[in-house]
């Protein structure tokens, strides 16, 4: 069998308070991106994940292993990962990785959800990949109508930015909102999204509140958001707690002439959007 896990693109991201679990409260828009990480899936002796260039065990083994505690009885696993997604670069890899796992045992296991909780606040919006409005720690996830064909331009700038510490610099520097705020935000993301329109038709719910943080700890995030814009990007911003930058474009056509004038090896174009399973590019031999 051969899947695929797309990245993830945070479209916005409010940050809340802080909640007793130690987590933050958050209300974000997720949207799928074709850029994806290829995984081939055949049986073999025992329960392997091979991920090149991730070192020691990643969430997809965690995955794995977290099906067979619940009592997944499918045969052993060779799940080899094709890494395409820029690791720790704020688009949800790992996650993506894990979640397309679990989707082995869907039908089988209840309560995936739960599991993918377990594992990490991503993995649950993954599980099926969609646009959808996100809250809590990532645990409540809203799926939502697919919106209107867009592209983006990646910068992701090596990756490596720790999101614990990009947390902890926005506490540091008191950002957040709220409760009641952040319920009237998701209110009109709702409204904005629901209808199917591009993100590009409500720009200004486009925010990103962790940028202060994330360009405090790596300040050439500014030069990449400044670049995207300049290329032509109506919307430039970071994706979760970053580095990667990226620029919303209404085609990909608008997409690759900017990458053009941007003229950086780093840059990644991609569509927005996945078609999901039962559509989700998967083959089976």
């Amino acid at each position: 069998m051969q899947t695929h896990a797309p990245a993830k693109l945070n479209l916005c991201l409010y940050l809340g308070p802080r909640r007793d679990d130690g987590l933050h409260q958050l209300c974000s828009l997720f949207e799928p991106l074709a850029l994806a990480d290829p995984i081939t899936v055949v049986e073999a002796e025992r329960d392997e994940v091979i991920c090149p260039g991730v070192e020691g065990e990643n969430l997809a083994a965690r995955a794995l292993r977290a099906l067979r505690e619940r009592g997944w009885d499918g045969p052993p696993l060779r799940i080899e990962i094709e890494k395409r997604i820029p690791v720790a670069a704020g688009l949800g890899g790992g996650s993506a990785d894990a979640a397309a796992v679990l989707r082995l045992a869907r039908g089988e296991i209840a309560d995936l959800e739960r599991i993918a909780t377990g594992l990490g606040a991503d993995v649950p919006s993954q599980l099926i990949p969609a646009l959808a409005l996100v809250q809590g720690s990532g645990e409540t996830v809203e799926r939502l109508p697919e919106p209107a064909s867009h592209a983006v331009v990646l910068l992701p700038d090596g990756g490596g930015l720790s999101t614990a510490a990009v947390f902890a610099e926005a506490d540091r520097l008191g950002l957040g909102r709220d409760a009641a705020e952040l319920g009237g935000l998701a209110e009109r993301l709702r409204g904005a999204a629901g209808a199917g329109a591009s993100p590009l038709a409500y720009p200004e719910l486009l925010v990103n509140d962790l940028e202060p943080a994330a360009r405090s700890l790596r300040p050439r995030i500014g030069e990449a958001l400044e670049a995207l814009r300049a290329a032509g990007a109506p919307r430039a911003l970071l994706t979760g707690s970053g580095p990667t930058a990226f620029g919303l474009f209404e085609s990909i056509a608008a997409a690759r002439a900017a990458a053009d004038r941007l003229d950086r090896d780093d840059a990644i174009v991609c569509e927005a959007g996945y078609e999901r399973v039962g559509n989700e590019r998967d083959s089976r031999s």
